[in-house]
């Protein structure tokens, strides 16, 4: 991307897709989200701040920058995480 960059405690929207290393998908938001990255998982926090806004890219999350060893929702613990985001906008 050309525009923003956001830091680790900005307020952002992205569009995303995220999928499990096998390609299921177990979320996705093409509208796009708003959130401060300091409230979702640690590998969006530390990933997201390297984008520019208008950029796209992937974010391969390993257990211990998303959910750990615990299950949450449909995700199961220990499991590497894919996301393609795109970031909208730094609000």
């Amino acid at each position: 991307g050309t525009g923003a960059q956001p830091t680790p405690t900005s307020n952002v929207t992205v569009a995303y897709k995220g999928s499990f290393i096998d390609g299921k998908i177990f979320d996705e938001s093409s509208a796009g989200i708003s959130f401060g990255l300091n409230q979702v998982i640690k590998g969006w926090t530390e990933g997201i701040p390297y984008f520019k806004t208008g950029g796209s890219g992937i974010l391969l999350v390993p257990a211990h920058l998303g959910y750990g060893n615990s299950d949450y929702s449909t995700i199961p613990g220990g499991s590497t995480l894919i996301f393609d985001i795109k970031l909208l906008k730094v609000n």
